[in-house]
C-alpha cells in the first residue's frame, strides 16, 4: 500500500476511534437499526443499559419495534403530533419498554442512511430517557384542564401592563364575553374605579409582599348581566432565576349569583319564621294585653260618665274645672291605650331587615313595660343594671328587641312552678370590647345541665304550649348580627340568659 494511502487509513481510523469513543462515553443512547420495519438492533453504546436496562450483547439482534408501547409504534407512519421533521432528521416522543417491564418515555433523534442509489441501508437513532420531563408536562397539561374546566374564574394579569394575559373559560363567561371571540381585558375595566384604586391596589400589594391576598372585592359585571361576582384570591408570581421581581398574578374570583340568592332565601325564611315567633308570642300574652288596655278603656269610660254627670247638673265654675280635668285624663288614658296598640302592631308586623341606630338601654325598658302586665300577674318585679354611658346599636331593632322579648318571658315563665315570694327579673346592659353584653336574669328553679345542653335546638320544650321555636329562633338572629347568645344556670337558683352583638353590626 503507498505510504500515503496508508497515512490517510490510519487518520481515518484515528477519527473513527475518537467517534466510537465518543459514542460509548454519551450519556444519550445511541443506536444503529435494520432499515426494516421490526427495526431490529445492530448496533447500540453502553448507554443502553443505563436507559433500558439491557446490556449491549441483550439487545442486539434484538427488534426494536417490538418494544414500542402499542399506542406510539406508529408514530412515525402516522406523522403524529409528538413526531418532528427537520434536515431529513426525524425527532419522535414515545413511550418504550424497559427491560423491568416499565414503559419510559424516549425521545429520540433519527436519520435513515441510503446508498449511492437511494436505496436505505440502516437507520441511526439518538435516544434520550423524557421520563420526568414528560411526567411534568402531563402533570401541567392535567393542571392546564383542571384549570380551563374549573368554575372558579382564574386569570394571569401582568405586573407591568396589569393586562389579563389568560382566563378560564369560567372567566369569559362571568366577564359576558366568549373564549372563541377573545376580548382584551385589563385588570381596572373589571372593577369600578373607585374599588380598583382602593381594594384592588391593596390587595395586589399585599400579594407582592406577602405571596398571597385572601378577601372579597366585587367584580363589575356587564350592563344586563344579572350576575354577581368577586375576586376572592391573589397570588403573586416572582422571577426566581434574575432579580425576584413580581411577573405576573393569578387571580381567582367566583361567580357567586347562586350563592347570594340562596342567602336571601335563608334570609326571607328566618325574617318568616321571626315573624312567626312574634306572633305567637303576642298570642301567649293575649289576655295580659287585653287586660292592659282595658285598664285604660275602663278609666277613659269612668272619666266620660263624670263628665256626663257634671254636664247635667249644669253649668257653672266649678263643673267646667272638673270636666277640663277629666278631658286632660281622658286624652292621658286614650294615649296610653293608642301606644299599647301601636307598640302591639309594631312587634307582629312583617318587615324587612332593617338596619337602625337606636338606644340598647330604652329597648330593654320598653320590652319590660311590653310585658308589664304579665309581670304583674305572676308577681314578679323588673330590675334594671343599665349601661350609664348610654350604649346605641345599630342593628335591626325589632329583631333585637324580638330576642329581648323572648328572654324576658322565659325569664317570668321560670317562676310559674316556683314557690319564692320574692320574683325579680334583671335586665342588665354593658359596652365593652366592641361589643354591646345584655342579660337576663331570673332567680328561679334553675336548668338542669340536660336541659342547657339542648336549649337552643328547635321544637324542644318544657312548656305545656308552644312550639319550641323561641329561643332557636332568637340565636339565629343574633348570630345574623354577629354576635352569640348562651345561658348559664346552676340547676338549682336561676337562670341568666347572656347575648351579645358587636356595636356597628354587619
Amino acid at each position: 500500500m503507498p505510504e500515503h494511502l496508508e497515512l490517510d487509513f490510519e487518520k481515518c481510523r484515528e477519527e473513527a476511534d475518537r467517534y466510537r469513543l465518543l459514542a460509548e462515553q454519551s450519556t444519550d443512547m445511541i443506536s444503529r437499526h435494520a432499515a426494516t420495519s421490526d427495526w431490529t438492533y445492530i448496533d447500540v453504546n453502553p448507554a443502553v443499559e443505563r436507559v433500558l436496562g439491557y446490556s449491549v450483547e441483550e439487545i442486539i439482534g434484538a427488534k426494536g419495534y417490538d418494544l414500542f408501547h402499542p399506542e406510539d409504534a406508529d408514530n412515525l407512519l402516522k406523522r403524529a403530533e409528538t413526531v418532528r421533521y427537520r434536515r431529513g432528521m426525524y425527532t419522535n416522543t414515545y413511550r418504550y419498554r424497559h427491560k423491568d417491564g416499565h414503559y419510559i418515555w424516549l425521545e429520540t433523534t433519527s436519520r435513515t442512511i441510503r446508498d449511492s442509489h437511494g436505496d436505505p441501508v440502516e437507520i441511526i437513532c439518538v435516544s434520550r430517557d423524557v421520563t420526568e420531563r414528560e411526567m411534568a408536562q402531563q402533570a401541567i397539561r392535567r393542571l392546564a384542564r383542571v384549570v380551563e374546566a374549573s368554575s372558579d374564574m382564574i386569570m394571569f394579569c401582568n405586573h407591568e401592563s396589569m393586562q389579563l394575559t389568560y382566563m378560564n373559560e369560567s372567566a369569559y363567561r362571568t366577564l359576558g364575553t366568549e373564549k372563541e371571540n377573545p376580548v382584551v381585558f385589563y385588570l381596572d375595566q373589571i372593577f369600578e374605579e373607585h374599588i380598583f384604586s382602593t381594594l384592588v391596589q391593596d390587595a395586589l400589594s399585599h400579594a407582592a409582599e406577602h405571596g398571597i391576598w385572601y378577601g372579597s372585592v366585587p367584580l363589575k359585571m356587564p350592563a344586563n348581566h344579572h350576575r354577581i361576582a368577586e375576586i376572592r384570591e391573589v397570588i403573586a408570581h416572582r422571577n426566581r432565576t434574575e432579580n425576584m421581581k413580581v411577573e405576573y398574578y393569578s387571580i381567582i374570583g367566583r361567580d357567586i349569583t347562586l350563592k347570594r340568592k340562596a342567602e336571601e332565601q335563608a334570609k326571607r325564611q328566618q325574617l318568616e319564621m321571626a315573624h312567626m315567633s312574634r306572633l305567637l308570642s303576642v298570642g301567649e300574652m293575649a289576655t295580659g294585653l287585653a287586660h292592659e288596655i282595658n285598664q285604660p278603656l275602663a278609666a277613659i269610660l269612668n272619666y266620660c260618665r263624670g263628665s256626663l254627670r257634671r254636664l247635667e247638673e249644669g253649668s257653672s265654675e266649678e263643673n267646667f274645672a272638673q270636666i277640663s280635668h277629666s278631658m286632660q285624663l281622658i286624652t292621658r288614658q286614650a294615649k296610653r291605650a293608642a301606644d299599647i296598640v301601636k307598640r302591639m302592631r309594631s312587634f307582629v308586623k312583617r318587615t324587612d331587615y332593617q338596619r337602625i341606630e337606636f338606644s340598647v338601654n330604652e329597648s330593654c325598658v320598653d320590652v319590660a313595660g311590653f310585658l308589664n302586665q304579665e309581670a304583674v300577674d305572676h308577681n314578679i318585679s323588673f330590675q334594671f343594671e343599665l349601661d350609664p354611658t348610654e350604649p346605641r346599636l345599630l342593628a335591626d331593632k325589632i329583631q333585637i328587641e324580638q330576642v329581648l322579648l323572648n328572654l324576658v318571658r322565659n325569664a317570668i315563665e321560670a317562676y310559674s312552678e316556683c314557690k319564692k315570694t320574692k320574683r325579680p327579673v334583671t335586665i342588665s346592659t354593658k359596652h365593652a370590647n366592641g361589643y354591646i353584653d345584655i342579660s337576663v336574669k331570673d332567680e328561679g328553679n334553675g336548668i338542669s345541665k340536660e336541659g342547657l345542653d339542648t336549649l337552643f335546638e328547635p321544637f324542644v320544650t318544657s312548656k305545656s304550649t308552644g312550639l319550641g321555636m323561641g329561643l332557636a329562633i332568637s340565636q339565629t338572629i343574633i348570630e345574623t348580627h354577629g354576635g352569640q347568645l348562651w345561658a348559664e344556670s346552676d340547676g338549682s337558683s336561676g337562670t341568666q340568659f347572656h347575648f351579645k352583638v358587636p356595636v356597628r353590626a354587619n
